[in-house]
């Protein structure tokens, strides 16, 4: 696999039929690509020096993972919290070049990464998605994002996945310094977790002020803040304190939903985690509380974003797979389809999340948007199978440039 400077594709494809990101029905159409952008989108189209046949085979908008982890290499905090930095680079680096040839042409990545991934990504030194990081999350004493187990005397206050931080004054500086360092956004946590040893997953972490002080450094930035949050309380007390993008929210229920809709909260479920901790404990070593911890959360998912859908929330798609999980995350679109139906399984990988991300230039086809397309071998409204499943044949275009599949060049 290849990769160039996103921007410089030059590029023709054919006969395809269009998903544009968000309508029904698809269009036949073909596409020119100039200088990495969508150029035309017609019937007929100006030829470039490269052109694919795409006859028989549905264009879509490349797919937004609104919740990725490069560093997560392993499903044990003190693990990715303290090993090496040039390591967890290393083993990022193979996580998003894998991320890219299933066909997500950008990746948020919200707890970790950092300017150097995405400046090699950038330069063409790594195959990669497009990839915006919010740096370590941020987490309470004994929160989701505090990896010491109650029996160690250790000190652990900042990792490469999530910083401890306590007090309003203090989580401002820790915002401040993140969007120094290049952030898209921050991210915290407001409810305990599976895989964190200290916290029940109800209760709502952070105060009122701590929560707000973040909101408002981000906004201030023209940015924003992810909440990791599963119960109605924990999510009320993120969106009414300025949280714009609850992660995970199983556990939501009808009246907070519609809270979340009243507030212009996006829900960012990420179905394929639980579903794959489930099935595979025992394969990559769950300790026991965990494992205990995701029976609670992992048939209520699908739940949550129906819930969501009838609140009129609008529902991104995300994947959150640590370690040896992350080759699930195919099976995440399965989940959601299974959840929401095909159509708007689609949209919240695309158009969705574009606008979760406030990035008007991705998640469609249209004349202006980034050519970051997937090509697949068959309409998924008529073949499902050929989304998800990783051994059907699928181009990958970045900016224009094919760079994973039957139709990328070296």
């Amino acid at each position: 696999m290849t990769r160039t400077t996103p921007g410089t594709g030059d590029l023709t494809i054919e006969n395809a039929l269009v998903f544009d990101g968000w309508s029904a029905e698809l269009r036949e159409a073909s596409v020119r690509v100039a200088d990495g952008a969508v150029a035309e989108l017609d019937t007929a189209v100006s030829r470039a020096e490269r052109v694919i046949d795409a006859r028989g085979r549905v264009l879509l908008p490349g797919l937004i993972d609104a919740h990725f982890h490069a560093y997560g290499i392993s499903l044990h905090g003190l693990e990715y919290q303290t090993s090496p930095l040039s390591y967890l680079a290393l083993a990022g680096a193979r996580r998003l070049r894998r991320a890219l040839a299933r066909g997500f042409t950008t990746v948020r990545d919200v707890a970790g990464g950092d300017l150097g991934l995405a400046r090699a990504i950038d330069e063409g030194l790594i195959a990669g998605p497009r990839y915006l990081y919010t740096g370590p999350a941020l987490s309470q004493t004994g929160g989701h994002g505090d990896a010491r187990p109650a029996d160690r005397d250790i000190c652990l206050h900042g990792g490469h996945m999530g910083e401890v931080v306590d007090g309003a004054d203090n989580l401002r500086v820790a915002v401040r310094e993140r969007f120094r360092k290049g952030a898209h956004a921050i991210k915290i946590m407001t409810s305990g977790g599976v895989v964190s040893p200290t916290d029940p997953i109800r209760p709502a972490q952070y105060s009122a002020d701590e929560v707000a002080a973040v909101a408002e450094e981000a906004s201030r930035r023209g940015s924003y803040v992810a909440a990791h949050a599963y119960s109605p309380e924990a999510i009320r007390h993120s969106v009414v304190n300025g949280v714009r993008s609850i992660e995970h929210g199983n556990l939501l229920d009808a009246p907070t939903a519609a809270l979340m809709t009243e507030h212009g909260a996006f829900l960012v479920p990420t179905l394929a985690a639980y579903d794959a901790m489930n099935r595979r404990g025992p394969e990559i070593g769950l300790p026991d509380f965990a494992r205990a911890k995701n029976r609670e959360v992992l048939d209520a998912g699908a739940r949550a974003v129906g819930l969501a859908h009838a609140a009129g929330v609008p529902v991104g798609f995300g994947t959150d797979l640590m370690g040896d999980l992350e080759n699930d995350q195919l099976v995440g679109l399965r989940l959601q389809a299974e959840a929401t139906g095909m159509l708007d399984c689609l949209r919240s990988a695309t158009a969705v999340n574009a606008r979760l991300l406030k990035r008007p230039d991705l998640g469609r086809i249209g004349v202006g948007a980034r050519a970051d397309l997937l090509l697949l071998s068959a309409s998924p409204f008529d073949d499902p199978a050929a989304l998800w499943d990783p051994a059907r044949p699928r181009t990958v275009i970045t900016g224009g440039t094919p760079v994973a599949g039957p139709d990328a060049e070296g």
